[in-house]
């Protein structure tokens, strides 16, 4: 993450490889939380485009929501977002582990 840097670029790859900025991400106050709107906000700030702080404020999320979406993009990618198949792959990345 580019968090601690001073600067802040006009825009970054999203998870579809489209460009993202900060007109085309969801809209403050969003609600409803798709797959992509989630992995695009994980997305931006990877990239620098937002910090945590700010994602949290602008979409009234707790720092442990945008975490475990952050959790799931890094172990399942976009499919670990999906909300039907949060439990399959938990018990997926528990098995991993131990092997």
């Amino acid at each position: 993450m580019i968090e601690n840097q001073n600067f802040r670029p006009a825009q970054v790859i999203g998870p579809l490889g489209e460009p993202l900025t900060l007109d085309s991400l969801p809209p403050p106050g969003t609600t409803r939380w798709v797959v992509r709107r989630k992995a695009e906000v994980v997305a931006a700030v990877h990239g620098g485009l937002l910090s945590i702080n700010d994602v949290c404020e602008r979409y009234d999320l707790t720092l442990e929501e945008f975490a475990s979406w952050q959790r799931a993009v890094d172990r399942s990618g976009m499919p670990g977002l999906r909300v039907t198949r949060i439990q399959h792959y938990r018990d997926l990345y528990e098995r991993q582990q131990k092997y």
